[in-house]
């Protein structure tokens, strides 16, 4: 009898608590995904670099003063694209315009996306990240 692999599931899902430790565990759950999903090279890695530059930044940047906190990544693949959704639930920092060496974190969200925005709420910030005309096997 022939084994045939489960299909890779089209949506991801995670919660962590708003600690960069954590990211490593979420960030090879998502390489693996997308691995399933028939993404390689290039692609997996622009789409897994963006991912965790938004987990980064919320884990640094959203929960200031020793609260605690979670994110949430919810990424889903239809048709030719892959979306992922990066959300928090703390504070919006400004970057600092006096500090030359940071603060790059959205420009390098924009740059490796196909579509990228960021909408901040009372109640936190959630990053949106596109990218579309996927390989065949993705879709």
């Amino acid at each position: 009898m022939k084994h045939v692999p489960a299909p890779v599931p089209r949506e991801f899902r995670d919660r962590v608590p708003a600690e960069p430790g954590r990211l490593v565990g979420l960030r090879k759950q998502l390489t693996g995904w997308l691995a399933g999903l028939g993404v390689d090279g290039e692609r997996q890695e622009d789409i897994v670099l963006a991912s965790n530059e938004a987990l980064a930044n919320s884990a640094e940047h959203a929960y200031r003063g020793g609260a605690d906190g979670v994110i949430d990544i919810h990424a889903t693949a239809v048709s030719d694209e892959i979306r992922i959704v990066v959300t928090d639930y703390g504070a919006w920092k400004p970057a600092d315009p006096a500090d030359t060496i940071r603060g790059r974190g959205l420009l390098l969200i924009d740059r490796l996306a196909d579509h990228a925005e960021c909408e901040y709420r009372g109640d936190g910030t959630t990053v949106t990240m596109t990218w579309t005309s996927l390989p065949e096997g993705a879709r």
